[in-house]
């Protein structure tokens, strides 16, 4: 199965909360892989407020054409993981 995004909705200034298709659903905060000049609007958090979902390529995009593979996305920690883990090593 490839892996597709069937839901995305702004979760905060650089977080998706995100549905995937094999049933997965996760809040990411994407700041880790906003590198390179086509990255760098989604720094300001109302452009990166206009991400929109593509159903064709199954991700979510930008008007300036900037997008993630589902995998990345899948890949990065939850943001519940991140916080126990900052809890943790307190």
């Amino acid at each position: 199965m490839i892996l597709r995004i069937t839901r995305a909705d702004v979760a905060g200034p650089h977080s998706l909360h995100l549905a995937f298709n094999n049933g997965t659903e996760k809040r990411v905060n994407v700041e880790p892989l906003l590198e390179g000049p086509v990255f760098e609007p989604l720094k300001d958090p109302t452009y990166f407020s206009r991400v929109a979902l593509d159903s064709v390529c199954g991700t979510v995009v930008w008007p300036n054409g900037a997008d993630f593979a589902p995998e990345a996305l899948l890949a990065l920690p939850s943001e519940s993981e991140v916080f126990s883990s900052a809890q943790k090593g307190s």
